[in-house]
């Protein structure tokens, strides 16, 4: 029984496995202040002006065990700094969150039901 994260930052990928979901709810919230603390994305012109908090700066993904209909979840630090916590793999139900601390909270509630 083993849940993976995978962290997205730009072209960089890295996947971890972890025993429990508390380790890998760990490991997303030291991901996720990291990128946070790493500074900000700009805005980007290509049709139109994409702002920092329309663009994500990384995706934090965690996936749980099992083949069929497996938990998952995750953060979406957006270029501004700003949280997005979500349920879901294909379809993404945000989840309300303010802080880091609740996101994390939102995330273990929805992947351990």
């Amino acid at each position: 029984m083993s849940w993976r994260v995978t962290v997205r930052v730009g072209p960089k990928v890295g996947r971890e496995r972890f025993d429990s979901l508390d380790a890998a709810l760990a490991h997303a919230r030291e991901s996720a202040d990291r990128v946070r603390r790493e500074g900000r994305i700009g805005t980007v012109k290509a049709f139109r002006d994409y702002t920092p908090g329309e663009r994500v700066q990384a995706r934090i993904e965690l996936t749980g065990p099992g083949m069929i209909r497996r938990a998952g979840g995750g953060l979406d630090v957006m270029g501004d700094g700003t949280l997005v916590a979500y349920d879901g793999a294909v379809r993404k139900r945000p989840l309300p969150a303010d802080s880091l601390d609740q996101a994390i909270d939102e995330l273990r509630g929805a992947l351990s039901s």
